[in-house]
């Protein structure tokens, strides 16, 4: 079992940053692929990045590529989401997501944390 905490979010403006982490518990954190996604009101969650086991590969959505980079810290079992040129409809619930090797989906979620970026 992992339980995954998210933190970092606000308010921003438009054409500003914010780094969101994800602490997560146990001691098998560096087996798990990670990802973030995210879910806007009255739209469905969608995937926004992920990042393998080691951190040596990394997939964006076409809509944060080259804005959003995902990271990974597996001494410290956290996972980042920084957030660069961010735009107000990257507002959203941002979570935090980890998955089994082997899984065809993500097993384990944070509760999120809300982005919100005004223009």
């Amino acid at each position: 079992q992992v339980q995954l905490v998210e933190s970092g979010g606000g308010l921003v403006q438009a054409g500003g940053s914010l780094r969101l982490s994800c602490g997560a518990s146990g001691r098998t954190f560096s087996s798990y692929p990670m990802g973030w996604f995210r879910r806007a009101p009255g739209k469905a969650r969608e995937f926004v990045a992920s990042i393998s086991s080691s951190g040596s590969s990394t997939n964006y959505a076409d809509s944060v590529k080259g804005r959003f980079t995902i990271s990974r810290d597996n001494a410290k079992n956290t996972v980042y989401l920084q957030m660069n040129s961010l735009k107000p409809e990257d507002t959203s619930v941002y979570y935090c997501a980890a998955r089994r090797i082997g899984s065809l989906e993500y097993n384990y979620w944070g509760q999120g944390t809300q982005v919100t970026v005004s223009s």
